[in-house]
């Protein structure tokens, strides 16, 4: 998220402006249910997530976060996870996509599951963004004013959302999808133009190293969701059409 030239050679981050980070978590309502607000722009590898306040609460296993037990399919137990893209590292709370491009059939079948879920938050930020437009631009203040901004539109952003005001959302306006998993393009992509917004994606933050545990998570989930108790009907159409694409 960028922010003014003043703000310190701390935010000054390598793609040449200063920037404070915005790391969030939505719900299936694209309601913000967790925010971390003012990262250091200039920071850019893994402590970027370690360092945030969920990281820490997720790593140190906190009683008080009322997480829902693991479920249990046949012998494998799926906890619940955090869905982020490429950019994250991989952690026993924290999902990401398989890297690659000639992966299995099976692990891109797990990649487009997973995209399809994290495709939740892309929506969450792109609401946000069309319909408060100090994002469209950049924010010209102070950092404790930018953090007080983003949290007033979160709160007021949420506040539609859970009373269900049918003029914030109208249809249309999030990504959805066909029959067949194809994505039809929303509204709000549209009215935001990703390269001039003030709300711009982190780049890779860290390499693909990561614990047996978290390996082992990914690919339990991978089983799961290619089996008969964890399929869709269209995954499997929709991995073969990527497929075809890729080799053409």
């Amino acid at each position: 998220m960028d922010c003014p030239n003043n703000a310190g050679s701390a935010f000054y981050n390598y793609k040449g402006f200063h920037s404070v980070v915005l790391l969030a978590m939505c719900d299936a309502k694209y309601c913000f249910t967790f925010l971390d607000i003012g990262g250091f722009g200039s920071t850019n590898d893994a402590s970027i997530v370690s360092g945030a306040l969920f990281g820490e609460m997720f790593e140190n296993n906190p009683t008080d976060l009322n997480t829902p037990r693991p479920s249990l399919h046949g012998n494998k137990t799926l906890p619940y996870v955090v869905v982020g893209d490429d950019i994250f590292p991989l952690k026993p709370w924290l999902m990401k996509p398989y890297p690659g491009r000639n992966v299995s059939g099976n692990k891109r079948v797990f990649n487009y599951r997973l995209s399809r879920a994290r495709r939740t938050i892309e929506n969450a930020f792109g609401i946000l963004a069309a319909k408060w437009r100090l994002f469209i631009r950049c924010i010209r203040a102070n950092v404790d004013l930018v953090t007080l901004m983003v949290q007033a539109t979160v709160s007021l952003h949420n506040y539609l959302r859970l009373t269900e005001n049918s003029h914030y959302i109208l249809a249309g306006f999030v990504d959805c999808e066909d029959n067949e998993g194809n994505i039809l393009p929303s509204d709000w992509r549209r009215e935001v133009n990703d390269d001039d917004t003030g709300l711009t994606q982190l780049d890779r933050i860290t390499g693909n190293r990561y614990t047996f545990e978290a390996g082992r998570s990914r690919d339990d989930f991978m089983a799961y969701f290619n089996s008969p108790a964890g399929e869709v009907p269209w995954q499997l159409q929709l991995v073969r059409n990527s497929e075809t694409v890729l080799n053409i």
